[in-house]
């Protein structure tokens, strides 16, 4: 299971990394653009392509990443719940393994707990990546769409970065909570059967 675990914790890791490599290599090029163009048509046309698909490539890897945590929870639900078998089993083995209460067997796995969790994910940072690609890329529509006007690219960009942070956050929290869930109907159907 710890081998499953760290399966899990590499996956992240690296869709995590080629979304960021992704999103260095836009927006470097879309400097460059930026300044062989003076901000004319060609950049407009090219920002309005690149940071959809970019944003798109985010929303992608927030929802893997996020399967991937959860998955990675579970298992280290399992490892704490064999190590206190261990315990309950065979109490001579206590003097040579970590023993800890019953409520901190996954925060010391390194997994706590609370509202603050999920900005602590690999999920929610690449969520809020995204949600900053949204936002930017509505910025930018709003700004063509507008004459250029700063005011209306910063509100939209703004308003629309709030609501996708908002939302993805929202999500990845009833995905854990609904994943919580079924971890203990899973506990109490093992719990029932081994009565």
């Amino acid at each position: 299971m710890q081998g499953a675990r760290a399966s899990t914790i590499a996956e992240s890791t690296g869709r995590a990394t080629m979304f960021l490599s992704s999103v260095s290599g836009g927006l470097v090029a879309l400097g460059l653009l930026a300044t062989a163009t003076q901000l004319g048509t060609a950049f407009y046309a090219f920002a309005l392509l690149v940071l959809p698909v970019l944003a798109f490539v985010g929303f992608v890897t927030f929802e893997r990443t996020l399967q991937n945590g959860i998955e990675d929870r579970g298992y280290a639900r399992r490892i704490a719940r064999l190590r206190a078998y261990y315990f309950e089993q065979a109490p001579e083995l206590l003097p040579y393994l970590l023993s800890v209460p019953t409520t901190e067997r996954l925060a010391v796995q390194g997994l706590l707990g609370g509202r603050s969790q999920r900005w602590r994910t690999i999920a929610g940072m690449v969520g809020v990546i995204t949600a900053a690609l949204t936002g930017s890329a509505a910025g930018l529509l709003a700004a063509v769409t507008t004459n250029h006007s700063v005011g209306a690219a910063l509100a939209t960009g703004v308003v629309v970065f709030v609501v996708v942070v908002w939302a993805l956050m929202r999500y990845e929290t009833s995905a854990w909570i609904s994943s919580a869930r079924t971890a203990l109907n899973i506990d109490e159907d093992t719990a029932n059967t081994s009565s």
